[in-house]
């Protein structure tokens, strides 16, 4: 292959990443639009670099040291990357490379300077912008200094900064290679950014304009204050002009210099109206060639614009696809889930096929279109309301959506309603515990069943077997008996905590009387643990072990120690029971503790450190007694009240209700799990046959396949390779986005606010779930694996699902940026009696890690203590 050291822009297109750099290949691009100037120029390609590295062997020995470092190693990192920079800045430009940049600059004629930029190949992508974190030198003159710069900009892709995002983003030293732009130096009276989509709310009918006189370097870098524009359908809707003291410009010997701009053009705006209006058009030709909402930076010379980059906005939420030009709004599937991570897609697929409501997905996550819900006055009324008692703050994003009048269009015509979301209403369910009882043991008989029947099925009769198992799964779970017992336990807590408010003027009432209720599978499962950790804590020789342990397959080495046979045994016990749950589990793909039992670890080692032996059955106990305590307590008190020996009769009822009702709540998900379990094992059995007649390099793979796709993948033994590259390309991208609570189909992330005046200034608002008031060291904790729990620990953590209640046996309080009154971790916290507020937005940024905090359970709030 014949080497090509320089390109023309007009030579390059956006398709030609890998030979110009994201920024070349886009500037190569814009070029092609008619209507978009850009300045004239050339591209030094990714071959030049490589050739320049082909001259110092060692960088690549440092390159495999740079990929064993931490990300977190700033030093390491600072001291190799620095290393390597030097490197590549001391190699002398090769004759023939150096003489075909000069002879492209000769060919742009006698353009005294240049913009001298780099171009990486992990650069402005739709993925991942690496915005900023490579070099650009303005206002270079003359052929020497060109060569130097050009060499620079190759240096510069080991920046400490572009070295330690690509670590974090999961790119590869090695596979990045950086090519250098050579523009014409254009000198603008004003400079600035276009965004396509509002980049703080994601809405892509509204761009945003940055300017500011002179070059946009003054923007970019924060040395003044930009004018900002809103446009929207043509029309400017919002600006504020700041006052602009300085400007960035060509200096007269090369580079640039900060010189102040007179004081009586400070407050002057640096485009009219008009010209905003143009610039948004030119913006919108340029989105709709690359396909995407686009950041571009442009420059104002003599009242025409010039386009010097463009790049994808990386950070925006994607929109679902619907197909149609109507408005719609979302809510988040994983906010009600609390799993707001992304799915793998046959996660997402499997959940969408086994779901009671149809889904969408954007960004890796699921969403429920709720428009004709909010169309309709009566459906919208009961969607508010459950909205309300489960998250305010998605209430209030609703509420905010509806207030403007303007995007539910059936609103004012009256639109239809449809079902309530998340399935029937709550018919009148006698309080009887037999019902729960035979829920339960019909959702073993079928899980048992599926277990049965899926042992004989292979190749396509698999996956045809599969979807009538993902009807069962369905039939079992809309069981109008099974939707009853679930409402029946959260009506009861809701008229407790009204009616006890209202009557006594206590506040979550139900979360004393909830203590210890019966029959909640999530709760057992953290009790349970405590047992497993009496078995181990009576055999040193175990706990030494387990404190070492980083390789799964563990359990089999536990009978070579003095009572590992029965610390094997009781974990393997709780793994028959449990071992099909984990984090996410809602996305199938996640590894479950029975394929990862190292995760459990920590969590039996922390119970043998904070717990004495029986700590499980007196933990229960004291709940159930403070319960009944309470009981006693709300009763005699109702009775001194006008009409209240009948208020007492209703609470009883209630109380009777709720403690019937409330643990079945957990159940369902159990349900799930346990059938994903199965469903998963029998996939990787297929992946594992794939993997033989080599259509798969690795099981996991069909991960990023759907179900349907896998079905197809099966029956041909053919796989898109590219396919299964450009999702898990996709994925990681996914993981950098957090995904909102309500979402509309502009693409819009609407937040909700709580709306209170009733807390101390400083204090972190979140919903109260359960009530207390604790105060200690704040965990910080992402990763379950990752927890090391002390004595009077809170737990602070973006969400819990039922896979995190073992850890709540060791905590004293709870608190997340995610959750609602009636999701697993509130139901948990209340059983176990532990103060909780979730809800709390950015609280495991805004909490460090070891801080002492006070949480307000039942008024829902956080103090941060001094």
């Amino acid at each position: 292959m014949i080497e090509q050291y320089v390109l023309g822009l007009q030579e390059v297109d956006e398709m030609q990443v890998a030979v110009v750099g994201g920024k070349g290949a886009h500037l190569g691009g814009l070029s092609r639009i008619e209507g978009v100037r850009v300045p004239a120029g050339f591209c030094v390609t990714t071959d030049a670099f490589r050739r320049i590295l082909a001259e110092a062997p060692s960088i690549g020995d440092r390159l495999d040291q740079l990929s064993r470092l931490n990300p977190d190693d700033r030093e390491a990192i600072g001291t190799l990357s620095a290393a390597i920079r030097q490197t590549i800045e001391g190699i002398a430009i090769p004759g023939d490379l150096a003489a075909a940049i000069t002879r492209a600059l000769a060919q742009l004629g006698e353009q005294a300077a240049y913009a001298v930029r780099s171009s990486a190949t992990a650069e402005d992508l739709p993925t991942a912008s690496f915005a900023g974190q490579q070099d650009t030198y303005l206002n270079v003159v003359g052929p020497a200094a060109i060569l130097r710069h050009v060499s620079r900009c190759w240096a510069s892709l080991f920046t400490e900064r572009a070295v330690t995002y690509r670590q974090r983003n999961g790119f590869d030293h090695r596979k990045v290679h950086m090519a250098v732009v050579v523009q014409q130096m254009v000198f603008p009276q004003a400079a600035g950014i276009v965004f396509t989509a509002d980049p703080v709310t994601g809405n892509r009918k509204v761009a945003t304009v940055d300017a500011g006189f002179g070059l946009g370097e003054a923007l970019v870098s924060g040395l003044v204050n930009p004018d900002v524009y809103k446009v929207r359908d043509g029309e400017v809707v919002t600006k504020a002009v700041a006052a602009k003291k300085c400007a960035i410009q060509a200096s007269p010997a090369g580079g640039t210099q900060v010189l102040p701009i007179d004081p009586q053009r400070q407050g002057l705006p640096a485009l009219t109206d008009a010209q905003v209006v143009r610039l948004v058009q030119l913006g919108r030709r340029i989105e709709a060639h690359f396909g995407r909402p686009q950041d571009i930076e442009w420059c104002l010379v003599d009242d025409g614009f010039q386009i010097v980059q463009s790049r994808p906005i990386t950070t925006l939420f994607p929109i679902p696809e619907t197909g149609d030009q109507e408005n719609h709004v979302y809510l988040s599937v994983g906010h009600q889930q609390m799993m707001t991570d992304p799915m793998k897609p046959l996660g997402l697929s499997v959940w969408q096929l086994t779901a009671m409501a149809p889904m969408h997905e954007a960004g890796g996550r699921l969403f429920v279109d709720v428009t004709r819900h909010l169309a309709s006055p009566a459906s919208r009324a009961g969607l508010l309301e459950m909205a309300g008692r489960s998250d305010p703050l998605i209430r209030d994003a609703l509420e905010t959506v509806l207030d403007r009048g303007d995007f539910v269009p059936s609103l004012r015509d009256g639109g239809p309603g449809g079902p309530p979301v998340g399935g029937g209403g709550s018919a009148p369910i006698e309080t009887d515990p037999a019902i729960v009882t035979g829920l339960i043991e019909r959702s073993q008989a079928s899980i048992a069943a599926l277990r049965r029947d899926i042992r004989t099925k292979t190749g396509p009769a698999l996956f045809d077997f599969l979807l009538e198992a993902f009807q069962e799964h369905k039939r079992v779970l809309g069981d109008p008996l099974n939707l009853q017992a679930i409402m029946a336990g959260m009506e009861a807590t809701w008229w407790l905590n009204d009616k006890l408010g209202e009557w006594l003027g206590e506040k979550n009432a139900a979360d004393t009387l909830t203590l210890s209720a019966p029959g909640n599978v999530t709760s057992e499962m953290g009790l349970a643990l405590l047992d497993v950790a009496d078995v181990i804590r009576a055999h040193p020789a175990v706990v030494a072990f387990l404190q070492g342990v980083d390789d799964e397959g563990f359990l089999d080495e536990l009978p070579k120690l003095a009572g590992g046979t029965e610390a094997r045994d009781a974990i393997k016990a709780y793994l028959d029971r449990y071992g099909m749950r984990c984090v996410g589990e809602i996305d199938i793909t996640r590894p479950r503790w029975s394929e990862r039992p190292t995760t459990l670890v920590p969590l039996i080692l922390d119970n043998i450190k904070l717990f004495e032996p029986g700590a499980a059955e007196r933990r229960f106990e004291h709940g159930r007694q403070e319960a009944k305590k309470k009981e006693q307590d709300v009763l005699s008190r109702l009775r001194t009240l006008p009409d209240g020996e009948q208020k007492a009769d209703e609470t009883k009822r209630m109380i009777d209700r709720v403690r019937t009702f409330i643990g079945y709540r957990e159940y369902p998900k159990y349900n799930i799990v346990s059938r994903y379990f199965v469903y998963k094992q029998a996939v990787l059995e297929e992946a594992e046959r794939l993997v033989q007649a080599n259509v798969l390099p690795e099981k996991e793979d069909i991960y990023y396949l759907t179900f349907q796709e896998l079905h197809d993948v099966v029956r041909t033994n053919q796989v898109d390779d590219q396919l299964i590259q450009q999702r898990k390309d996709a994925f990681r991208s996914y993981r950098t986005l957090t995904p909102p609570r309500v979402l509309t189909s502009d693409g819009e992330a609407i937040a909700g606010a709580y709306r209170r005046d009733d807390v101390p200034a400083g204090a972190l608002i979140g919903l109260p779930v359960s009530a207390g008031t604790i105060e200690g060291r704040a965990r910080v904790i992402l990763d379950m694996a990752q927890a090391d729990l002390e004595a009077g620990d809170i737990l602070v953590t973006a969400y819990t699902d039922p896979s995190w209640s073992p850890l709540f046996v060791a905590i004293t309080g709870l608190v997340t940026e995610v959750g609602g009154l009636m999701t697993h971790g509130a139901v948990i916290a209340r059983e176990y009696g532990l103060p909780a507020v979730v809800g709390v937005e950015q609280a495991t940024r805004l909490i460090r890690d070891g801080q002492r905090i006070r949480v307000h359970g039942t008024d829902g709030y956080v103090e941060i203590l001094p």
